[in-house]
C-alpha cells in the first residue's frame, strides 16, 4: 500500500484513494462531498467508461432505436439532428441502457449472445477505465493543480480483477497509484439494495461465468425458453445472487491490497477533514 501507517497517511502533501463496494453505499456520495469541498479531484470509473471507452456504442444504439421511427429516420439521414448521450457523474442511465437485459425482445429484452457481446465490450472498458488511474492522477495536478484524488469506482471493480492474485495486472497498478478502500455493507444494507432493485431493476455487468451459470439455472427452473425470458424477472432473480457472488471477493480486495470502513462511518462523514480521519483510523486497524 502507499500509504503504511495512518501517520504516513496524515503526513502525506498528496492523498490518492479509489473507493470501492456495492453501489449505493456512499463512494459517490464522499466523492462528491471531497470534491465539493475544492481539494480533490474526482474521477468516476463509470463516467468514464460510459464516455471515453463505450460512448460511441451507447450513442450508435440511440440511433438504432430512431432509425425505426419514420419521422427522427428521415431528420437522421439528412443530419437536421443531433443524437448524444447526456451521461453524468450522477446519472449513468446512458451506460445501464446500453448494458440492457437478456430475454423477450417485446418486453425489451436482448438476445443473450448481444447481451453477453455488451457485457465483454464493458469488461475491457472497466479495465482500461481503472487503468487510466494514475495518467488521471498526472493530469489532475498537472493541468488543475490538485493534490488530492479520489477514484469512485463501480460496483463491478471485483469482477474484473483477481484480487487472490497477488501478480493481478490492475490491481497491482492500482496499488502502486492509490490506497484501495472498501466500502463494508451489513446484511441489512444488501437487503435495502435488494428491495431498491426489485423496485427498479436495472443492468449491471457481471463476470460471465457467474451470468452463464445464472442464466441456465434461471432457465431450467422456469422452463422458459430464451426469448420468453422476462427480462426484469431475470435480472431481480440475479441481482441478490450477485452481492452474494462479489461480497467475498471485495473482502479479499480489502484483505491483500487495501483497508476496510463500515458503511456506518461512511454514512457519518461531513467533511474532508473526517474523511482523512477515517482513512487513518482504517490504517490503524489494519
Amino acid at each position: 500500500m502507499i500509504y503504511g501507517t495512518a501517520k504516513d497517511w496524515l503526513s502525506a502533501e498528496r492523498k490518492r484513494v479509489l473507493l470501492f463496494g456495492m453501489s449505493g453505499l456512499g463512494k459517490t456520495h464522499v466523492s462528491t462531498m471531497l470534491r465539493a469541498g475544492g481539494g480533490w479531484y474526482h474521477y468516476s470509473i463509470d463516467y468514464r467508461i460510459g464516455t471515453r471507452y463505450m460512448g460511441e456504442h451507447i450513442v450508435d444504439n440511440f440511433k438504432r432505436q430512431a432509425m425505426q421511427v419514420p419521422f427522427l429516420r428521415d431528420l437522421l439521414m439528412t443530419d437536421s439532428i443531433y443524437i448524444g448521450s447526456n451521461i453524468s457523474f450522477h446519472n449513468l442511465a446512458p451506460l445501464s441502457t446500453y448494458l440492457g437485459k437478456p430475454g423477450d425482445p417485446k418486453k425489451g429484452g436482448l438476445a443473450f449472445a448481444d447481451y453477453m457481446a455488451r457485457q465483454e465490450q464493458h469488461r475491457q472498458a472497466e479495465v482500461a477505465a481503472l487503468l487510466d488511474t494514475a495518467h488521471f492522477i498526472e493530469r489532475a495536478r498537472g493541468i488543475y493543480g490538485y493534490a488530492n484524488f479520489i477514484c469512485d469506482s463501480g460496483g463491478s471493480i471485483c469482477e474484473v480483477v483477481d484480487p487472490w492474485d497477488s501478480a493481478d495486472p490492475v490491481l497491482t497498478a492500482l496499488s502502486q497509484a492509490v490506497l484501495l478502500v472498501w466500502i463494508e455493507g451489513t446484511e441489512a444494507h444488501s437487503a435495502e439494495l435488494v428491495r431498491r432493485f426489485d423496485a427498479a431493476p436495472k443492468p449491471m455487468y457481471y463476470q460471465p461465468e457467474f451470468l452463464n451459470a445464472a442464466w441456465a439455472e434461471y432457465r431450467s427452473d422456469t422452463g422458459c425458453p430464451e426469448a420468453e425470458v422476462d427480462p426484469d424477472a431475470f435480472v431481480r432473480w440475479t441481482y441478490a445472487r450477485a452481492l452474494a457472488h462479489r461480497q467475498p471477493r471485495y473482502r479479499a480486495m480489502a484483505d491483500y491490497w487495501g483497508v476496510t470502513v463500515s458503511a456506518e462511518e461512511i454514512a457519518d462523514l461531513d467533511s474532508a477533514e473526517g474523511f482523512d480521519r477515517l482513512v487513518a483510523v482504517a490504517l490503524d486497524r489494519k
